[in-house]
């Protein structure tokens, strides 16, 4: 699995382009804003010679979303998964990842952040995508409409049973792992 970070839009969002070799990828969180950062994704995906099989939205926030319609655009044929923020089935999604050379992602609710966040978790990559769920030693606020700490609190504890070698590719800032925020982070 390869996983490309871009730092988007004011506030830093983190969008992930991951493939692994063959040619097609899946998008995490496209928080592209304008004309520029729209640009930089196209010419990454165009030299990478790379075509979008699906979008997977980890939760409503703007900067998560913003590009959303632009990358539609792009590759229309391309499956959205996390659409419309409601509780969806991932099982639904799975033959998608593995006719295209994935391993099938498990959907973690996680609310507290926002009551419709998730998780995406590739049990045989160690790789967990967590939007604004988990930070390197922090977590996402639960002061904004939606949010909820007691929430937060029982999805963290969720993600504190993936093993502790899991990378975390959090929604802002650095990748990081699951026994390193046992140790660390404060909220845990």
């Amino acid at each position: 699995m390869n996983i490309k970070t871009f730092y988007f839009n004011p506030y830093r969002e983190c969008t992930y382009v991951v493939d692994n070799g063959n040619k097609v990828c899946f998008v995490v969180d496209p928080g592209m804003y304008g004309e520029r950062e729209q640009e930089r994704m196209s010419n990454y995906l165009s030299d990478n010679q790379m075509q979008v099989f699906a979008i997977l939205i980890t939760h409503s926030h703007i900067d998560h979303i913003c590009g959303l319609e632009y990358l539609r655009q792009q590759f229309p044929q391309a499956v959205v998964i996390g659409e419309n923020f409601s509780p969806f089935n991932l099982q639904e999604h799975n033959q998608l990842f593995v006719s295209n050379g994935f391993f099938a992602p498990q959907c973690i609710l996680t609310p507290g952040h926002k009551e419709d966040c998730v998780c995406y978790y590739f049990k045989e990559d160690n790789v967990l995508f967590s939007g604004d769920t988990l930070f390197q030693e922090s977590v996402g606020r639960t002061d904004l409409e939606g949010g909820d700490m007691v929430q937060l609190h029982d999805s963290l504890s969720l993600l504190m049973q993936l093993p502790d070698q899991t990378i975390v590719y959090p929604g802002h800032a650095y990748p990081t792992s699951i026994g390193h925020e046992k140790d660390y982070n404060p909220f845990i």
